[in-house]
């Protein structure tokens, strides 16, 4: 490393530029994976709280579609719940509706169907659980939104009045819209159209979106057997998530423009090392003439590289938290994950080594003659 050390100190203008635009890239990784994180989270956060291993849907339905589109029905239930594997199985309703409250605030809403008696109910945070006919149990995201436990919400086109009991310790979102728990058996009528002043037909208690599952202790759930079985097609929690609106375009999106940034550092910093590798040929090659091995001099120029990468990716990466944490709060959807955010600067450096190290092979060619005058 003596020449390595030596250059980074004497061409510091030179590193300092560079290691700038690494730097600029390692700020982008951690604001874009700030984003993808936080887009995640409010696309699916409701989802991925739920105590569930799997949801079934009607065998019909395709994954895209599935809460929009999927209706189970009671038979399909009561066979899930007999199955080896599943230690219970319950009724989940899931709808999209517009409100608005007695306070004139409007507000979108994600209603989960569930049974007050269930696993599926909340725990609350402020207020009461579910029991009340009318009773909402809303995220801690509604609350922020404007609207209050005691709140009256007056759902659009049908008039059904629903009072907000509690309120969640979390957010839980769905498609970017805030969740809402509510009794099964309003839902099932919210979801078939039924008025207060209508009166329902018996068949509308019989049916919900799908049939959420969860595993025995250390049991798995075959899905297969079962969905042959049932008539259904069930998925693991996880795989469900690809039928929020918007997630899978919004996540193979930013995943594309990470994937694009980090073929970009690659480039970037083999590019520079190319040109710095190709002017400092004749100390390479006075080192080679005074007995030094291609080994050296590659992990010389590797280290030299793996210095200003995670030097540069450190002050990088310390922007980016900070300005992530000004984003916070501020309305975007934005989550810092110290997982997501440490691969991300590691696969930077990573991929920047090996951009560094497709340039610096280039030392295995040069003749030890050239320092001696021998190209004349």
């Amino acid at each position: 490393m003596f020449l390595a050390v030596r250059e980074l100190w004497f061409a510091r203008s030179r590193f300092g530029l560079m290691g700038g635009v690494v730097a600029l890239i390692a700020v982008l990784m951690v604001l874009l994976s700030g984003l993808s994180s936080g887009l995640v989270e409010d696309g699916v956060s409701g989802l991925q709280r739920l105590p569930v291993h799997g949801l079934a849907f009607d065998e019909e339905t395709e994954v895209g579609s599935a809460f929009s589109r999927s209706r189970v029905n009671e038979e399909q239930l009561q066979e899930w719940r007999g199955r080896p594997g599943v230690e219970e199985a319950a009724f989940f309703g899931n709808l999209l509706v517009n409100a608005r409250s007695d306070k004139d605030v409007p507000i979108d809403l994600a209603l989960f169907g569930v049974e007050e008696d269930s696993f599926l109910a909340p725990e609350t945070a402020e207020g009461e659980g579910l029991g009340r006919r009318d009773g909402l149990v809303v995220s801690q995201s509604a609350i922020e939104d404007g609207v209050a436990i005691g709140d009256v919400l007056t759902v659009d086109r049908l008039g059904t009045e629903l009072e907000i009991v509690g309120a969640l310790e979390d957010k839980h979102t769905y498609g970017h819209v805030d969740v809402a728990y509510l009794p099964l058996e309003t839902w099932q009528e919210i979801y078939a159209g039924v008025t207060p002043e209508q009166e329902a037909d018996p068949v509308v208690y019989t049916e919900a979106t799908a049939v959420a599952l969860r595993a025995e202790p250390d049991a798995r759930i075959d899905h297969s057997t079962g969905d042959d079985e049932a008539g259904t097609m069930s998925l693991p929690l996880e795989e469900t998530f690809a039928a929020s609106p918007g997630y899978s375009a919004e996540t193979s999106t930013l995943n594309l423009i990470k994937a694009f940034l980090y073929a970009i550092s690659a480039l970037v910093v083999g590019a520079f090392f190319t040109v710095w590798t190709i002017q400092r040929k004749h100390e390479l090659a006075v080192l080679r003439a005074m007995g030094a091995s291609t080994g050296y001099l590659v992990r010389d120029g590797l280290g030299q590289a793996l210095v200003i990468l995670a030097v540069f990716c450190g002050i990088g990466l310390g922007v980016g938290v900070g300005a992530g944490s000004l984003i916070t709060g501020s309305g975007v959807p934005f989550l810092l994950e110290g997982t997501s955010v440490a691969l991300a600067v590691v696969l930077l450096i990573v991929l920047g080594l090996l951009g560094a190290m497709a340039a610096i092979v280039r030392v295995s060619s040069i003749d030890p003659l050239a320092a001696l005058g021998g190209q004349r």
